[in-house]
């Protein structure tokens, strides 16, 4: 495609596709933003329309013919199958990759054939189409494709591709997917494969199937060379694995005991997270050195886990840190795990926590109190601030399964409170009973749930009517009456979409989820496509600077030509300086930091929602992720993965990479503070 011209650059830095200068180029990138536009549009909408993808597949260029491939497969309509197969034969090798991921996104069984022919027929494809291909084989999944997985390993398959250790390495990895239909024994060999890439996809992949014939091997592979398929193995061998795999599993205890010394934090994180699962106190003796590691989330991985531990060493070692002057997030994790190791000086030592001026120390302690059990008092449900209340009850739902009659009680109370944190997580208990005396109070609550600026406790209600309506033939006539026959259509299309799974008499009622209204116009697609789809990298790729308190800065590249319309979202709350002050408020050692929640809590954000732009990047590197509750729901939260995670791949929305302060990133514990977020 020939470069935009200079006049064209200018418009997309301005932020605006007003192309005024004469001349071929100016005209031609003009003609390919007004067919991308419709494109964006459509696929925002989640409206698949037939003939504007057709036409958009055998565009003469090739960037809208990609743009038009990836659409089709996240729109997510089966009658996109037919018109993606053919552009597996595209001359350019990105249209071939986006066919292939969009196949995948399908899901549809009539992919499959297809994938398999471009696999081993010819002309061959090329090394980044025949992976995407093998991925989204392993999406549709099946018997079938376990069978030609089984195949690729075992030399029986004729890939046509020249390259074939990375499409082997792809099969590996991607065989996760397949569940039931993983070829295990196939995969086994790779466990002592001589390359490392092999060997730390199939730990990955027997570990998160957890494969029973693969226990001992992977207790041998917590020695191997390479810390990357030590952290796998260690991750994998949690107790309740052990003991399906028929192992011992005080002796796998004592090998993560040993693991949890390994040089490697990434390593000592993941043994001591699964030594948690063993719930043997005298592994405590191999996890209570960690609380002085050098590595802040090392430390509180190994609060957490003491407190699943339990016994006196593990309760007199957190006892310590939180009388201690340690980071919030080490004291916090200790705080909580006390309340699981000993109640006694859980209640002692959380006296300073309930009395604080601060929020997030309030908390603590009233999730440490629900864990431990709030007992004739619980203190959080009267907290002046909702974050309190809602971190207290829903710690104690955590711990008490069915119907508690005092946890009942509590959320009932609070269906009508002024907080939607708080309603969310009252509803989701209320929803146990069933209990048609509660369908008033839910009903109000769902209507309340209309100012929220987040769906969850509309959805909590909606769940808690739903249950009540299974409950007898009486209550679905009551609930169809009362609520059903007198509310109107939901505004929110992720309201309709869960009428679509759980309600499909209100989802009759109520029509469909999409398309949906975006709120967008013709231009603001124009501007978009101009921007973050064909300005060169210097402005499609915009370079972010977080800037964190007492650590230093992360420097991330946004990825506008991969998910055009997050990344604008997200340069859209910097530039109004939305994420500053900010603080990170989820943070899994090893996994992630999450952040975008003016609450702090989890639970906030700004208001809307927008649509899910999976695409083919992965979290193997520290990648920038959008959060969800569900498909469509992200809006402002965001997360950094620590580590390689797979199992995010293609379904969290990759929209940004990180590119500087690595030696930053892994020191970031919870609480700490953004002090800005500004363009680079």
């Amino acid at each position: 495609m020939p470069m935009p011209s200079l006049r064209f650059l200018r418009a997309c830095a301005a932020g605006t596709v007003l192309l005024l200068a004469a001349g071929p180029l100016a005209a031609q990138q003009s003609a390919i933003v007004e067919q991308l536009a419709p494109l964006l549009a459509a696929e925002d909408a989640r409206d698949f329309q037939p003939e504007l993808y057709r036409k958009a597949l055998v565009s003469p260029d090739s960037v809208v013919r990609r743009v038009a491939a990836m659409g089709a497969g996240r729109i997510g309509n089966p009658a996109a199958v037919p018109l993606l197969v053919p552009i597996l034969l595209d001359p350019d090798s990105t249209v071939r990759v986006a066919a292939a991921f969009g196949l995948g996104l399908l899901g549809d069984s009539m992919g499959v054939q297809p994938l398999m022919d471009r696999l081993t027929g010819t002309p061959a494809l090329d090394g980044p189409s025949a992976e995407e291909a093998i991925t989204a084989l392993a999406k549709i999944g099946g018997t079938r494709v376990g069978e030609f997985f089984a195949g690729i390993m075992g030399g029986r398959v004729p890939l046509t591709a020249a390259d074939r250790p990375p499409l082997l390495q792809q099969a590996i990895l991607e065989s996760w997917r397949l569940g039931p239909d993983a070829p295990v024994t196939a995969l086994l060999p790779f466990l002592e494969d001589t390359s490392f890439a092999a060997r730390w996809r199939a730990t990955y992949t027997l570990g998160r199937l957890k494969a029973a014939p693969a226990g001992n091997r992977l207790t041998l592979a917590l020695r191997d060379d390479e810390s990357v398929v030590r952290a796998f193995a260690a991750r994998a061998l949690t107790r309740s694995y052990a003991e399906s795999a028929g192992l011992a599993p005080k002796s796998v205890g004592e090998l993560l005991g040993r693991a949890a010394g390994d040089p490697v934090p990434q390593v000592r994180i993941n043994a001591v997270r699964s030594l948690a699962d063993y719930k043997v106190p005298e592994l405590a003796k191999h996890v209570v050195p960690l609380l002085g590691d050098q590595f802040p989330n090392v430390q509180v991985e190994a609060a957490t886990t003491l407190g699943a531990l339990g016994g006196p060493e593990a309760a007199a070692a957190l006892a310590r840190v939180v009388a201690g002057k340690g980071t919030f997030a080490v004291r916090r994790a200790a705080l909580v795990g006390l309340a699981r190791a000993d109640t006694a000086a859980f209640g002692q030592a959380a006296g300073d926590w309930q009395r604080s001026s601060d929020w997030r120390f309030r908390a603590a302690a009233a999730e440490g109190r629900g864990v431990a059990g709030p007992g004739p008092s619980a203190w959080f449900l009267v907290d002046r601030d909702g974050r309190v209340v809602a971190s207290g009850l829903q710690a104690w739902a955590g711990e008490v399964e069915g119907t508690d009659p005092a946890l009942l009680a509590a959320a009932r109370r609070l269906l009508g409170h002024a907080d939607a944190g708080v309603r969310s997580v009252a509803g989701d208990v209320v929803s146990r009973a069933g209990d048609p005396a509660d369908l008033t109070a839910l009903v109000a609550a769902y209507h309340r749930s209309a100012r929220d600026s987040f769906p969850d406790a509309a959805l909590a209600a909606l769940n808690g009517i739903v249950a009540i309506r299974h409950s007898s033939g009486q209550a679905r006539s009551r609930v169809d009456a009362e609520f059903l026959g007198a509310v109107g259509r939901p505004r929110d299309y992720i309201v309709r979409r869960w009428a679509e799974d759980q309600w499909p008499e209100a989802a009759a009622r109520w029509g469909p989820a999409y398309p949906i209204e975006t709120g967008r116009t013709a231009q603001d697609y124009r501007d978009v496509a101009a921007r973050y789809i064909l300005a060169p990298d210097s402005i499609a790729r915009p370079r972010v600077l977080i800037d964190i308190e007492q650590r230093g800065a992360l420097e991330v590249q946004l990825q506008g030509p991969d998910a055009p319309l997050t990344v604008a979202n997200f340069v859209r709350l910097v530039e109004r300086r939305f994420f500053d002050g900010h603080r990170w408020h989820r943070v899994v050692p090893n996994f992630v930091i999450q952040d975008g929640d003016p609450r702090g809590d989890g639970f906030g954000g700004p208001g809307g929602s927008i649509r899910d732009e999976i695409n083919p990047l992965r979290y193997e590197t520290p990648m920038l992720g959008m959060a969800l509750s569900g498909p469509d729901t992200g809006s402002s939260q965001w997360f950094i993965n620590l580590s390689p995670q797979p199992h995010l791949d293609g379904t969290y929305t990759v929209f940004g990479k990180v590119v500087g302060g690595l030696a930053v990133l892994v020191r970031i514990t919870q609480g700490e503070l953004i002090r800005t977020i500004r363009m680079n």
